[in-house]
């Protein structure tokens, strides 16, 4: 024979309950069907009344909808532009390389990155040949030619 947990018992349960300052689209939507269930059948809603109810309902989840994308938003903002472009290390960059002298751009230059770091805010790339370039002026990532690097012994 089964027996009833005790724990259970409406008597059991607590008397006092701790409100909710958040009234989200759950419990936004919970008085509203309560609402429909106890409505008096000879005088139901008005119809306009439950359409600016839906209204604000579904008003209600697209804020809450973009609110959520908003702190995805800044969430992905927070990350350092460092740790964002640390893969890059290692990498063969191609770039509009700008004369110094004059200002003008002076063709595509390829370079291997070996340091990221951070100016104002922004991902800067510092390159073997010296040169440091803001990583939003890559044109092309490529991995570094293997004909540079000395053969291995494959012998297993």
């Amino acid at each position: 024979m089964t027996t009833i947990d005790t724990s259970l018992y409406l008597s059991n349960q607590p008397k006092t309950r701790t409100p909710s300052a958040d009234l989200g689209k759950d419990e936004f939507l919970k008085i509203l069907m309560t609402q429909l269930q106890n409505q008096d059948p000879t005088s139901p809603m008005d119809d306009t009344q439950f359409i600016s109810q839906m209204a604000q309902f579904s008003s209600l989840e697209q804020t809450m909808n973009m609110t959520k994308s908003m702190d995805t938003l800044v969430q992905s903002q927070l990350i350092s532009p460092v740790i964002k472009y640390s893969h890059m290390i290692g990498k063969e960059v191609t770039y509009q390389a700008i004369d110094h002298d004059t200002g003008k751009e002076s063709g595509s230059t390829s370079s291997k990155v070996v340091a990221v770091s951070q100016s104002e805010g922004w991902a800067v790339l510092e390159l073997e040949n010296g040169e440091k370039i803001y990583a939003d002026a890559v044109t092309q990532v490529s991995e570094p030619d293997l004909k540079d690097k000395p053969e291995q012994d494959v012998d297993a």
